[in-house]
């Protein structure tokens, strides 16, 4: 962080319409982005499976987030029903995802709605942010937030971001950062009102923050301040909740709402989900399986042809200093690896034909990840590769167009 003759985003984030050019504070990263860096470094270090964002605005946070193996349900909810339309398309899958499958199954769901109203399908999550959230309710939802977010929902984990008052002095001619603001608190009421909801909920707080202050103005704080709550015992709460809840208003069919036959009171509209693919799912599972093998078997050949033309007399004429075309490129393996692999069942060659073991296959370190066992593999590849006639190894042709061409 550096001071800079630079005017600051609205004032700190990224609207630098309405402040003088004046010297001003520069956040290197910017700050939004240290806040959800800071969030995704306390993912990688928990692992949940399910994380919720509250207020999520243009969904930044939950691209980031989505890259994370651990987490199999990502949710955002906000207000703001045309952003979340306008960027869900954002967080769908790309080709690279087909081509290289997640290991576990992941779900992205956007829903239009109050983060004050009950909806039961955020029951149950390992991990619920609040980022740069509060400070826009006004005080009867923020009198609601606590009893909705920690009472209810009651997940393992909440972080809450909100801006700390006392760095404000520091920006040019600010009062509130931003217009929509209800309320900037100083660390001192933002940790009164956190103490409290922690004490009443049952949930461990701890305070730290974002955003360097300059030299000689340390004693301000943090830019951003953010508590993380952890509920006490450690598990989010398997809430049996009355059947009221467990029916949704509406339903969302192609972005269209249908409203249900005597609904209960209005939850939140689903305007967007998506899932990727993964292992766990069958097709794409078999895909990268039959892939790997089908690579592995031809790196075997092309390592196996030299030594047998040489044993077949074809390289009989050739000078001495001669050597075998090798493949210059291909994993490293560890020494407890190479020693699985030396001591597998070996490549064969009958007549014009290759085998490979399956047992020597599972001795590969990426293709020991994807099966458990010999009878998997076979059962899996079965019908898209040839095996022997027992099935105990895939079989190819020895020799291809483009070796008889070299």
């Amino acid at each position: 962080m550096e001071e800079n003759n630079l005017q600051c985003s609205s004032v700190v984030d990224g609207n630098f319409e309405e402040v003088p050019r004046e010297t001003v504070i520069q956040f290197k990263p910017p700050l939004y982005r240290q806040r959800y860096q800071f969030v995704k470094n306390l993912v990688e270090q928990h692992e949940p499976k399910k994380v919720a964002d509250l207020g999520c605005g243009d969904t930044s946070l939950l691209r980031l987030l989505k890259v994370n193996p651990c987490i199999e349900l990502l949710v955002g909810v906000d207000i703001n029903e045309d952003k979340l339309r306008w960027r869900g398309d954002t967080l769908a899958p790309f080709l690279g995802d087909f081509l290289k499958p997640r290991d576990l199954n992941l779900t992205i769901t956007l829903y239009h709605g109050s983060v004050v109203e009950r909806d039961s399908r955020l029951l149950g999550f390992d991990l619920i942010t609040c980022i740069e959230l509060i400070e826009h309710l006004d005080s009867g939802d923020l009198a609601r937030f606590p009893e909705v977010v920690f009472g209810y929902l009651s997940p393992s984990m909440i972080v809450i971001s909100t801006p700390n008052s006392e760095f404000n002095p520091l920006f040019p001619s600010v009062t509130f950062r931003d217009s929509d603001h209800k309320f900037e608190w100083t660390r001192m009421e933002f940790q009164t009102w956190a103490l409290y909801v922690a004490n009443r909920y049952d949930y461990s707080v701890e305070f730290t923050g974002v955003g360097e202050p300059p030299a000689g103005a340390e004693n301000v704080g943090y830019c951003t301040q953010i508590g993380i709550f952890r509920k006490n015992g450690g598990k989010a709460m398997e809430s049996c909740v009355s059947e009221q809840y467990d029916q949704h208003v509406y339903k969302a069919t192609m972005g269209q709402a249908i409203l249900l036959p005597n609904p209960p009171k209005m939850l939140r509209l689903q305007v967007f989900t998506t899932s990727y693919p993964s292992l766990q799912q069958e097709r794409f599972f078999k895909l990268v399986l039959v892939n790997e093998v089908s690579q592995q078997v031809e790196s075997l050949r092309v390592s196996h042809l030299p030594r047998q033309k040489k044993q077949d007399g074809e390289w009989g004429d050739k000078p001495k200093d001669s050597k075998a075309p090798c493949p210059c490129f291909g994993p490293v393996f560890t020494e407890v690896e190479k020693a699985k692999i030396e001591n597998s069942p070996k490549p064969f060659c009958v007549g014009d034909k290759f085998f490979v073991p399956l047992q020597r296959l599972l001795a590969y370190p990426k293709l020991n990840r994807l099966c458990a066992n010999e009878e998997m593999m076979r059962s899996v590849i079965a019908d898209s590769i040839p095996l022997s006639s027992d099935g105990s190894a895939v079989v190819s042709d020895l020799r291809d167009y483009f070796d008889e061409q070299f």
